[in-house]
This record gives structure tokens, C-alpha cells and sequence, in this order.
């Protein structure tokens, strides 16, 4: 799985973590680790579901016939409660923008030196119910790529769960995890493209727990980023929008329990 990079802020005067510290660093207390951890840490895996009341509910959000070959109803499940994320006190609305409607959730967490994994973010992904159906209807299969490669309107919607994060952890662990996946699919670098991306998370921007990162693809290919409502910045590149998109719902995703929620919401409009 690649790593999406995000260090966690420390002090000014505090140095980073490194693999060749000596044993007596490495044995510092969990607490002030919590505030010193390097770009190091290895990405771990969170699980998510629907709860509302103590019950569980499966993330199966739209409803197709196949039989008529038509799409009957594009709806949100019979109990509109918000999605809640296992064990960080977020929650996913189920319709976003008016139009847009929740496929899957997941947790981005960081191992800290093997004591305890950190909850970093929780992300929901939303996509258009129209787009959808453009791009969905007749397809016996649907994959999640069939949605990354198209101009299905989609926003990767970050929740922030651990409080010491700043802006600068966010910019640089995009410069890793975002800059890999355009090598993947570029085949270079794109060393501009990654910089007018990164360069939006400028460090005027606070970002205390609980705050919200909406990562917007349009129909145009066009990537809408804006924190807690406020836009920062538009940036029009195809080969940007899949590079993000894949990190969240394609081969090697950040959370694989969030990838299978959006895949299984697919096969679900084909009635499968």
C-alpha cells in the first residue's frame, strides 16, 4: 500500500523521529510521542459502518432494476442518519451537495513506532446520482475504476481526527502519496503539477480537529479544493483527479474496508 505520508506537527524545536534513532529515543513515552512521530510511520488500515441507535446498517444506498433495464429510484437509504465512522466520533451525511450520495466510509491511521495506531482522518466518499447513472447503466460488472476513469462528479470528503495535525504535515504527506500515484499513471514526475496542487495548503490555514477538507472532482475534470467551506484553490487536470481518486477507492486505497463499501454500492445498482 503506498504510503500517504502525514507526519504529525511537533514543537519547533523538536526533531523528527528517525529510523537510526537509539534505542534510549525510541523508548520516549507514548505521550510524547504522540507529539514527535516522523514521516516514517507505517500507513495502517481502518474499518467503517453504518451505525445509528447501536444498529448496524449496510452501506447500500441506491436501488436499480435490473429486470427493466432502467433505473427506477436513486434514493437514500430508508433511514437518512449520518453516517458514523467506528471509533473517531465522526459522521458522513448521506447526501452531499444536494446530489451527491455516500458510497463508502473509511479511517486513515499511522502506526506509531509499533505502541498504538492514530486515527488520522475519516473520509467519505460521494458521488453524483446522475453522473452515476450515465456512467453505470447496462454495465453487468461496475467497477470502481469505471468511476475514477470517467467525469462522474465525486468529492473525497476528510475529516480531521487527530488534534495535532497542521497544515504542513497535509501539504507534505500529499507530496508523497499524491506525487506516487502521478508516476504511476504519468509515468514521470510531474514536479509542476504536484507543486500547483500542494501549493494550495498554504500555512494560513488551521486545521484543528474536526475540521473538513472536501477534494472535488467536476464533470470537467476540474479538482475544487476548499477547508471547512472556504475554497482554496481549482486546479483542471484529468491525471491529477485520478491520481487522488485512486488513493481513496483503487487498487491499493488507503483503507481497503472503504474501497469494498464503494464497490459493493456499485454491484447494487445492477441489483447484485
Amino acid at each position: 500500500m503506498v504510503s500517504f505520508n502525514l507526519p504529525f506537527c511537533s514543537p519547533p524545536k523538536t526533531p523528527p523521529f528517525n529510523a537510526g534513532d537509539s534505542a534510549a529515543s525510541r523508548s520516549t513515552s507514548a505521550a510524547a510521542v504522540a507529539v514527535s512521530v516522523s514521516s516514517a510511520v507505517a500507513a495502517g488500515v481502518g474499518s467503517a459502518i453504518w451505525r445509528n441507535s447501536g444498529a448496524v446498517f449496510p452501506l447500500r444506498l441506491f436501488n436499480f432494476s435490473a429486470s427493466r433495464g432502467a433505473w427506477c429510484s436513486l434514493s437514500a437509504s430508508a433511514n437518512p442518519s449520518p453516517a458514523t465512522v467506528s471509533g473517531t466520533d465522526t459522521a458522513f451525511p448521506p447526501v452531499l451537495n444536494e446530489s451527491q450520495r455516500l458510497l463508502g466510509v473509511g479511517v486513515r491511521r499511522k502506526a506509531i513506532l509499533g505502541l498504538k495506531n492514530i486515527d488520522v482522518y475519516s473520509f467519505g466518499v460521494y458521488a453524483d446520482d446522475k453522473d452515476l447513472k450515465k456512467v453505470l447503466v447496462g454495465k453487468t460488472d461496475p467497477r470502481n475504476d469505471d468511476i475514477i476513469d470517467s467525469n462522474v462528479s465525486i468529492t473525497i470528503r476528510l475529516q480531521i481526527v487527530y488534534g495535532r495535525l497542521n497544515i504542513g504535515s497535509v501539504r507534505s504527506g500529499f507530496e508523497e502519496s499524491v506525487g506516487s500515484r502521478i508516476r504511476k499513471f504519468n509515468g514521470s514526475d510531474d514536479k509542476q503539477l504536484l507543486h500547483r496542487f500542494t501549493s494550495l495548503f498554504k500555512d494560513e490555514y488551521k486545521i484543528p480537529k474536526g475540521s473538513i477538507i472536501h477534494l472535488s472532482r467536476d464533470n470537467a475534470h476540474v479538482l475544487r479544493t476548499s477547508i471547512d467551506g472556504v475554497d482554496i484553490g481549482a486546479i483542471e487536470s484529468k491525471l491529477l483527479c485520478k491520481s487522488i481518486l485512486d488513493l481513496y477507492i483503487g487498487n491499493e486505497p488507503f483503507d481497503r474496508k472503504a474501497k469494498e463499501d464503494v464497490q459493493n454500492n456499485l454491484a447494487s445498482l445492477r441489483g447484485n
